[in-house]
Order: C-alpha cells, then sequence, then structure tokens
C-alpha cells in the first residue's frame, strides 16, 4: 500500500514538468509546492546556489 502524501523533490538535473510526469507515473497529483533556496558559504560569505523545489503528491490510483 502507498502513502496517501509523498513530497517529491525536483532533482539537480530534472525539470519540473519531469518531476511532474514522474509523480504521475508513481499515481500521485501535486497538490502543493514549496520552495527553499539552499545555500553555500564561499570565501566567509553566506551565497544562494539553487532553488530547492518540492511537491506534494496525493495518490490518485485506487
Amino acid at each position: 500500500m502507498k502513502k496517501k502524501t509523498v513530497w517529491f523533490d525536483v532533482e539537480e538535473n530534472e525539470s519540473i514538468d519531469d518531476c511532474l510526469k514522474r509523480m504521475n507515473e508513481e499515481g500521485y497529483m501535486p497538490t502543493g509546492r514549496r520552495e527553499e533556496p539552499l545555500f553555500q558559504e564561499v570565501n566567509g560569505e553566506v551565497v544562494p546556489i539553487r532553488q530547492i523545489i518540492q511537491f506534494k503528491g496525493t495518490y490518485i490510483l485506487e
């Protein structure tokens, strides 16, 4: 039995569309989205390096 809701990360080498297709193939539809910046320290200064995007998937195949 699959979980009713799962968070899917958009991988670094994956587009948002690719992530949504992967969710659909696993039987989930997006019902939420969250983003947060990923930071790294460079020469003593904290700089953003990319955005972390996640989709909340709700199981649709019963």
